[in-house]
């Protein structure tokens, strides 16, 4: 394919000689989206909207209706002494009310043994709000606890939860920010050896993540979206954005260093790097969309975030970066590091893409020289070897127990919060998170359905208690709780929940209502009967994403199969593709078993055990994964069959292939795990299990994957890796090269002289 026919080369080409024209219209797209997105701000999803199954029935039939509860808050008063609490709790209760911000206070309900009491009471107003105006309450419940040092106090609620997790997501942003970046400047660094060239791919990379920002709001108003989706988008954005500018940059300079005049080296890198970026980022892109088909908004929105912030970096990559490269010219080795630049003249012999112009692309691709000797002499025994660790580290994935995290686990068992969830849950089960029977008829005065009503608030206090502790009715126990809508023909129970909220004892207790008590209770009635709350949101929305996971894993191994069948003519090639990539998922998915569930090695990292993977966590990273996998996939392989083009053995164009590509790999993967590595030290636990599982993975799939058992495979299937069934032939040959015959798409790239015949089909992808 000539440089004239290639669409990254022309869009490069442009670029530098209107580069005025394009940085302009890149600072002002940046400043645009971001001042809208500003303006216009982030519309989060509903209760119904984020869940999935009977109870985001319940919750659409409570949208519906228009009925919108008060953030609800539950303050407990702890004493050593029996009623020990009571100076105490008359004051609190008397400070909260003098905020004027809550209403509803109930009379404060003794536990069991005298020694605790339970005070609740509702925000006024929109409930959506409430965490936004919960700060004067928060300050009455602190200075009465500051009075009564005999006494300690414990709240938990919807709105001093919200407030306290909007801080800790703030604050934990800032900090990935400002950790994030100045890591990937130093791995820049190293990398290039030169100030402006490190500060140039993390500018890009941010700028393309505040545009990103800008346009998630503005759609957001359309999909609504989870709070969390911003944190995702800036880590994908930051880590595809450095990634993209990396390979084009040192593409250039690579060039440059060879001694080619700098608009030859920029076409080239254009031509060979520019291209490679389109191809990655429409992967990549293309297996975020597989999100959309998991039937849940919450992956709908990581799908946009995640397609907008990628589609973003790659245009600024092969729009900006070649403006910016030739208005700077030779000035992008400026601020030179002493000891980290160690650039040389090469001869155009010896340039070919290996990585980069600093003397860590070389040393780079001298090692994995070195490592591949051993690994092509002894192919059967490495491939078995790779084979075998990737697998044991996958094992404890067999056990994987998945669960929608609630706040005791999520923000770990010493945070303020989960104390004071714990100490209320054990004194007063069922308190913070019962089960919410939500009832619909077309009379809901009926006798049949009154009777109902009855029955089940009368049977018992707390659900899945025995029949003994359902009549005794002893304090502490929470009762159930109607609230009829007759206006809406609605109502509600709270039925308290056996067990902490979210254990064996609460979920023995939840599937007893939903299978017995109320199908029993509601029989005859026509009413329609669902049950949401915090744990059945949970089971409903895990069952959805086993559901869901199978018709996204065929979509992305489906695509994988087609584009690298596309790309190489070859089954072989399309089908050793995803069984390397599972492989890499697989391994990933272990090793956050086994420090996130069964908590080896946690104490290490930071964190601590769960007993569970977040739920929505398997889905979203075998997706990224294999996006991600793709890029470095089809980077390798290209180069591999490049060199085999030019007449070399199986053998040998492994081994140039892989070297070849030692560098920018490395560097690019040093890149990914030290930004995914920082989210694995936030505070939350999805965070970490999301930061930890892709650095391990991404670092698993760059080295072991890359360098070793890729390279045995290959070895092993020899010509077999090339063959193109009489099926396929019809498919067209695809040539990479910046037409010139040189560097990443020349024929002799690194290599002398192009062996004689003729050019054979080739992958368009290469750097």
């Amino acid at each position: 394919m000539s440089t004239r026919q290639n669409l990254a080369a022309r869009i490069g080409v442009w670029s530098a000689h209107h580069r005025k024209t394009a940085i302009i219209g890149w600072l002002l797209f940046v400043v645009l989206a971001a001042a809208l997105g500003g303006a216009s701000g982030m519309v989060e999803m509903t209760a119904s909207e984020n869940g999935a199954g009977d109870s985001a029935k319940a919750e659409r039939i409570l949208d519906e209706a228009g009925i919108d509860h008060p953030a609800g808050e539950l303050v407990m008063v702890s004493s050593r002494t029996d009623g020990g609490w009571r100076t105490a709790a008359g004051e609190l209760t008397e400070a909260v009310r003098g905020t004027g911000e809550v209403g509803g206070i109930e009379p404060p309900l003794p536990s069991k043994d005298g020694k605790d009491a339970l005070i609740s009471f509702e925000m006024k107003g929109d409930s959506t709000t409430a965490a936004d105006r919960v700060q004067p309450v928060l300050d009455a419940v602190r200075e009465t606890g500051e009075t009564h040092q005999d006494v300690r106090i414990y709240q938990f609620g919807e709105a001093s939860s919200g407030k306290w997790l909007g801080d800790l997501l703030a604050d934990d942003f800032r900090r990935a920010e400002f950790t994030a970046v100045p890591l990937a400047l130093g791995i820049l660094l190293v990398a290039f050896g030169a100030v402006v060239a490190a500060l140039l791919p993390v500018g890009l990379a941010l700028t393309a993540c505040m545009a990103a920002f800008g346009l998630l709001s503005l759609a957001s108003h359309q999909l609504h979206l989870f709070q969390t989706t911003y944190s995702v988008m800036f880590l994908m954005g930051l880590a595809v954005g450095v990634d993209y500018c990396l390979f084009y940059l040192r593409r250039e300079r690579d060039e440059r260093a060879a001694g080619r005049d700098a608009e030859t080296a920029l076409r080239i890198a254009a031509a060979t790097s520019g291209r490679a970026v389109l191809v990655s980022g429409v992967t990549v892109m293309v297996a975020m969309a597989g999100m959309f088909l998991s039937g849940l908004m919450l992956f709908k929105g990581f799908a946009l975030a995640t397609i907008l912030v990628v589609f973003i970096a790659m245009l600024g990559s092969v729009t900006v970066l070649p403006a910016l490269l030739a208005w700077l010219g030779d000035r992008i080795d400026a601020g030179r590091v002493p000891f980290l630049n160690r650039r040389r003249k090469k001869t155009a012999h010896e340039s070919g893409g290996s990585g980069g112009s600093g003397g860590g692309a070389h040393e780079s691709g001298r090692l994995a020289g070195a490592l591949l000797r051993p690994v092509l002499a002894r192919p059967k025994l490495f491939a078995v070897a790779s084979a075998a660790v990737l697998v044991a580290l996958a094992v404890p994935a067999l056990g994987m127990k998945t669960e929608s995290l609630g706040m005791e686990k999520q923000f770990g068992s010493e945070a303020s919060l989960t104390v004071a969830y714990r100490h209320i849950t054990e004194t007063f089960p069922g308190g913070p998170a019962p089960a919410l029977v939500v009832v619909k008829a077309d009379d809901i005065g009926a006798d049949g359905v009154r009777k109902a009503l009855g029955r089940i608030a009368g049977e018992s206090a707390t659900a899945g208690e025995s029949g003994e502790s359902r009549e005794s009715g002893e304090s502490g126990e929470s009762r159930a709780r109607v609230t009829v809508h007759e206006e809406r023909n609605v109502a509600e129970i709270e039925v308290p929940l056996a067990g902490n909220g979210s254990d064996g004892r609460s979920k023995a207790a939840l599937a007893e209502l939903r299978d017995e008590r109320l199908p029993a209770a509601f029989a005859g009635t026509g009413a329609q009967v669902h049950v949401t709350g915090d744990l059945a949101g949970s089971v409903d929305f895990t069952a959805q994403l086993k559901r869901g996971i199978v018709p996204v894993f065929v979509f992305i191994t489906a695509v994988t199969f087609l584009l690298m069948l596309f790309c190489f003519r070859s089954y072989v090639i399309a089908v050793t593709a995803i069984v390397l990539n599972l492989l890499s998922v697989v391994a990933a998915y272990g090793v956050m078993v086994a420090v996130f569930q069964h908590g080896w090695g946690a104490e290490l990292l930071g964190t601590e055990k769960v007993g569970a993977i977040e739920s929505w966590m398997p889905l979203f990273v075998l997706v990224v994964l294999f996006g991600l996998s793709m890029d470095y996939h089809v980077f390798v392989v290209s180069r591999i069959r490049e060199a085999r083009d030019r007449g070399l053995d199986t053998s040998s164009a492994i081994r140039e292939g892989i070297r070849r590509t030692a560098g920018a790999v490395t560097g690019a993967a040093a890149i990914m795990v030290a930004v995914f590595a920082v989210f694995g030290t936030l505070s939350m636990q999805d965070m970490q299990q999301m930061g930890v599982g892709l650095a391990v993975a991404v670092l698993l799939d760059a080295t072991l994957v890359r360098m070793v058992l890729l390279p045995s495979v290959m070895a092993l299937l020899g010509e077999r890796n090339w063959r193109t069934p009489r099926g396929l032939r019809w498919l067209p040959e695809l040539e990479h090269g910046d037409g010139d015959g040189a560097g990443d798409g020349g024929a002799g790239a690194g290599a002398g002289p192009q062996a004689p015949g003729p050019r054979h089909a080739a992958p368009v992808t290469t750097r």
